[in-house]
């Protein structure tokens, strides 16, 4: 590389060179790049909480079913689906039950925390949607998709109607989140993916939410 590249591009503080270039420059001058860009390095390097972020979805359906299962099959301490109805589930997963069943036999805690079908919050919220697969429905299917599987120990089902506006799925240490927006379906709407790295990041604030609507949820009996 020409000393007058070089100097063309160390002339201007607010340039930034592509990163290819910002290695040539870093080589010529024997200048580690991080010293000569800090701001670009930074910016490409995530830093803080947003670490725990490992991708984004501007569509809970843009995330691949096999993302899904993969944090399904992958979870052996605890697994935890804490959406609202948990309809979809059982639509795109294959051999869900038998999977879950067996993943709950191996030790794995296996919750799920659904709405109440009858309450007043799912009421409202079908309202809202004004879709013929009411809440209600999906969350009968849910729970007799459930009931089905039959007692098994280490699989848990409670009632909650404080997250239908957010749903938590948590594969040990890896999550998946959505924020349900205005009237949208919960497929409509963005996601998380997160990867715990630390106390108290995000990971483990939406962790503690999940887990206090838990404690206060009512069991189900199916």
């Amino acid at each position: 590389m020409s000393t007058k590249t070089v100097e063309r591009w160390l002339s201007d503080p607010s340039r930034v060179p592509h990163p290819g270039t910002r290695q040539e420059v870093s080589e010529a001058l024997g200048v580690e790049a991080e010293v000569l860009w800090p701001r670009a390095i930074r910016s490409a390097v995530k830093i803080g909480p947003e670490r725990e972020i490992v991708t984004a979805y501007p569509y809970r359906n843009a995330c691949p079913t096999s993302v899904w299962g993969q944090l399904i099959d992958s979870a052996s301490t605890s697994i935890t689906f804490a959406g609202y109805t948990n309809y979809f589930l059982w639509q795109e997963q294959s051999r869900l039950s038998d999977r879950l069943k067996a993943k709950a036999a191996s030790g794995c805690s296996v919750r799920f925390l659904v709405g109440d079908p009858d309450s007043e919050v799912t009421r409202r919220r079908e309202e809202i949607e004004g879709v013929p697969l009411t809440v209600g429905t999906r969350i009968r299917i849910t729970l007799d998709a459930l009931r089905k599987m039959g007692v098994i120990p280490g699989v848990e089902v409670r009632f909650s109607d404080e997250h239908i506006a957010l749903s938590v799925f948590s594969f040990d240490d890896e999550m998946l989140v959505t924020p349900h927006l205005s009237s949208l379906l919960g497929h409509e709407s963005p996601m998380l993916h997160l990867r715990r790295l630390g106390d108290d990041g995000l990971y483990d604030r939406f962790a503690g939410h999940v887990a206090a609507l838990w404690e206060g949820g009512r069991p189900v009996n199916l």
